[in-house]
């Protein structure tokens, strides 16, 4: 299966340059690959550089799950930061990927010195 950058992804949604945008349509057609630093990275781009709102960054990661010939990188871990995000999205998406990533992987608690984000079950918060 062919693998996707951050640039390809950002295409594949913002769709802001009709011929790059293309491009990256026909490269996934086949089915491609999105890795959890792609997609975080894509979020990133989405909020700082776009300027899309939590609500907009939810509607974009929904889309990606369901995308037909996108695979993403144990969806069922971007799913359960997803749902997270969707309840509390002042933490962010990656920190709560990263919170499904060290869940997922069986490395908890997280510890961490967020407020916000020590107040999601697995999380320890350092003083």
């Amino acid at each position: 299966m062919l693998a996707v950058d951050t640039n390809v992804l950002v295409r594949l949604l913002a769709r802001d340059n009709a011929k790059q945008a293309d491009a990256a349509d026909q490269f996934v057609a086949k089915g491609a690959w999105v890795s959890h630093l792609v997609l975080a990275e894509t979020v990133w781009v989405l909020e700082s550089v776009y300027a899309r709102t939590a609500p907009q960054l939810i509607v974009a990661l929904e889309l990606l799950l369901a995308h037909e010939n996108l695979v993403l990188q144990d969806a069922d871990t971007v799913g359960a930061a997803l749902a997270h995000f969707r309840t509390k999205t002042a933490l962010g998406f990656s920190d709560c990927l990263v919170l499904e990533i060290a869940r997922k992987a069986g490395h908890l608690p997280l510890g961490t010195f967020d407020r916000a984000l020590s107040k999601l079950i697995g999380v320890t918060k350092l003083s």
